[in-house]
Order: C-alpha cells, then sequence, then structure tokens
C-alpha cells in the first residue's frame, strides 16, 4: 500500500518525471484494488474473472514496488551525499537559501555537457556544464536541490584550514550585501577535498565579452552601466566588503542588467596567495595600494570602478595590457587619458584615479556625481 507514497517520493527527491509517472501507475493499481476490495463484503464474493484480474494486479505491484525500490534506494543515497563527492555538505552555521525558482531560467536544452574528468556533483549540487576557469579555481553551472540553476566557484588554494576558516568569515560578510546589481551568495562549503562558493547564476556574458565582441558601449549604455556598478559598489562596501577584483569579467550583462560578482573572496585569498607567490587581482585593474602593499580599502575599488569604465569606453584598460611591470608603472604615475567618456562620467573617473586613496570619492559619491 505504500509503494505509491515512496516512489513518489523518490520521485520528488530525484526530480524525475518517469519516477513521478510510476507513482501515478503504482496509485492506479492501489485505487482499483481498494475499490473492488470495498464493493465486496468478502474476497470470495468477487467474481471471476475480475477476482483473478485484481490479484494478480495487486501480487504484480507489490513485488514490482519491492525491486522499483531497491533500485531507488541507492540512487538516493547518492543525491543526498551529492554522488562522487568534490566537497561535503556546507557546515557554516548558516543555512543556505535559494531564490524562488523562476522558469524563465530553466533550460531546454540537454542536462548537462560536462567535459571528462569534470565532476558530477559539488556537494549536492548537480553540475551540468563548465562556465569557465580562472587563477582562483574553476566556475560550474549547477543545479540546486530544489532545481534552481546556480554558479558554483571551486577554490583549488584554499587547503589550509586556517584559509577556509577566513574565507567562511569573508563570505559570511559577503552574503548580507544588498542583492541590486549584485550576484547574491547563497552558500559556502569549506569542508571536503576542496572549499566553494555558490551564488545566483546571472544568464549572459560579462562586460569583457560583451565590449570585446560587439565594442565600446555608448554614451547611454556607459552611463546605465556606471550607475548600476557604482550602486552594486555602494551596497558591497556598507555591507563591511571590499571587492579588491573589480574588473569587466566580474561584472555580467544579465537581462535585468548589469550584475557584479566575486566580491567577499579576494581578501580570503590574500594570504594563501602571498604564500604560494600568486597575486590576487588583474594587474590592470589593481589600484596604486595595491601595488605597493599599503592598507587596501573601498577606495581601491572605486579606482578600478573608473578603470573599467575606460575599458566600456574604449575596449582597453586604461593603463594598457603589455607587460605587467609597464602596466605597475603607469598604474603608480601614469593619468590616462579619459576624453573617450561622456562629459557626465569623464569627471568622477578622473577624480576616482587619484593616486592618493584618501582624494577619491566614496561609491555612493559617484552615484551622485553620475545623477547629478
Amino acid at each position: 500500500m505504500a509503494t505509491p507514497f515512496t516512489i513518489g517520493f523518490a520521485a520528488f527527491w530525484l526530480r524525475s518525471a518517469g519516477q513521478f509517472l510510476a507513482a501515478c501507475l503504482y496509485t492506479v493499481n492501489v485505487g482499483v484494488f481498494i475499490i473492488v476490495i470495498s464493493t465486496y463484503d468478502q474476497f470470495d464474493d468477487i467474481p471471476e474473472p475480475m477476482s483473478s484480474i485484481v490479484s494478480l494486479m495487486f501480487v504484480a505491484c507489490w513485488i514490482s514496488g519491492v525491486i522499483h525500490s531497491g533500485i531507488l534506494v541507492p540512487a538516493m543515497a547518492r543525491a543526498r551525499s551529492g554522488g562522487p563527492v568534490m566537497a561535503a555538505r556546507p557546515h557554516t552555521g548558516r543555512p543556505a537559501t535559494y531564490p524562488p525558482p523562476d522558469l524563465h531560467q530553466r533550460s531546454t536544452a540537454p542536462s548537462t555537457h560536462r567535459r571528462p574528468g569534470e565532476p558530477e556533483w559539488i556537494g549536492h549540487y548537480r553540475v551540468l556544464r563548465s562556465l569557465g576557469r580562472g587563477g582562483q579555481g574553476a566556475v560550474y553551472l549547477a543545479s540546486a536541490p530544489n532545481g534552481v540553476r546556480v554558479a558554483v566557484k571551486v577554490l583549488h588554494d584554499l587547503v589550509d584550514e586556517t584559509a577556509r576558516t577566513r574565507f567562511a568569515r569573508e563570505v559570511d560578510a559577503a552574503r548580507r550585501v544588498a542583492t541590486f546589481s549584485t550576484a547574491r551568495v547563497l552558500d559556502v562549503s569549506i569542508t571536503g577535498r576542496f572549499a566553494y562558493i555558490v551564488s545566483e547564476y546571472v544568464e549572459g556574458p560579462s562586460l569583457e565579452q560583451l565590449v570585446r565582441r560587439h565594442g565600446p558601449r555608448d554614451e547611454d549604455g556607459l552611463t546605465r552601466l556606471a550607475l548600476s556598478t557604482a550602486g552594486a559598489l555602494a551596497a558591497i562596501h556598507k555591507a563591511g566588503v571590499v571587492h579588491r577584483d573589480f574588473k569587466p569579467s566580474n561584472v555580467l550583462i544579465g537581462h535585468d542588467g548589469p550584475r557584479v560578482i566575486d566580491f567577499g573572496i579576494a581578501r580570503a585569498l590574500d594570504q594563501v596567495t602571498v604564500t604560494s607567490g600568486k597575486m590576487v587581482g588583474t594587474p590592470a585593474y589593481m589600484s596604486p595600494e595595491q601595488l605597493s602593499g599599503t592598507p587596501v580599502g573601498p577606495p581601491s575599488d572605486v579606482f578600478s570602478w573608473a578603470v573599467t569604465m575606460v575599458f566600456a569606453a574604449t575596449g582597453r584598460p586604461a593603463f594598457g595590457e603589455d607587460t605587467v611591470p609597464a602596466i605597475f608603472n603607469r598604474v603608480l604615475t601614469y593619468h590616462p587619458d579619459l576624453s573617450p567618456l561622456p562629459s557626465s562620467l569623464r569627471g568622477v573617473a578622473g577624480a576616482c584615479l587619484a593616486k592618493n586613496p584618501e582624494d577619491r570619492p566614496s561609491a555612493s559619491d559617484v552615484m551622485l556625481a553620475i545623477v547629478h
């Protein structure tokens, strides 16, 4: 009798239409059996061939239910533990929160496009395909337990427990950032082989990809981009977080406008990268204080914002993209040409590119300057 309920639960757990159909068939069989039995006072009163047919249906339902359950239990256990687990279920003290399912996020394409060697599961997130790789790790498009698509970034350098604890603390602060113009941080794990961070999936190209493919943005597009990204930085700074790696590839152009991603990660990686010899940040978008080793705060993000706006207007970083020593020298000593920017942005961008961080406006001041 319990077969329809167990198979129905499995269908919900595995998000399987086939299992749901099977649960419906089991329900029909059990329903027919109950209706026939309740119609007659005794089973012997049921006429032939109805008695044989009902008995056969009940036995077949029972046997197939046992076999079906035996097959489904291991599958559900794998889904619960995360399949070929790369990282265990997060234990950071805060439960993961997911946005409500958005039908516009669902893809009609095949559910998985993994390359050989890529994980099938990361924790309890089912990997659909790779979104890219960078110096910090790999990013995957994945499906959350509630079916919503998310972006999962696996960080390969966080192998030390101290670094992982610092990372969890920084990401916990990032989860308090207001969600307008940013990709919401949903979950984080610091256990297992690799640490990872889960964020809202923004479907669309990065600003870097958009400019490389279609050229610099026009005046209206630049103004909208400048306002939304400055607003995102203002929200990030209000939560006590410094991005530290603001650049065109960390601005995604979604259907509802630009979204800033990867905030709250760079600081957690600082100590790791110092000991491993790697660099946090992208040279062409780093501030003078990042290069000189002085304390880095919100003014550093404002400097990187202005360099990003120059890229959006010209297709080139403000301080070039040749050799690293040449870029560093220009960042520290050179004042770039801002004439390609519209007049509404030229003055505020120039202030943001001041070499002394104390001379730069805040992200909120940048927003007001653009509006006025």
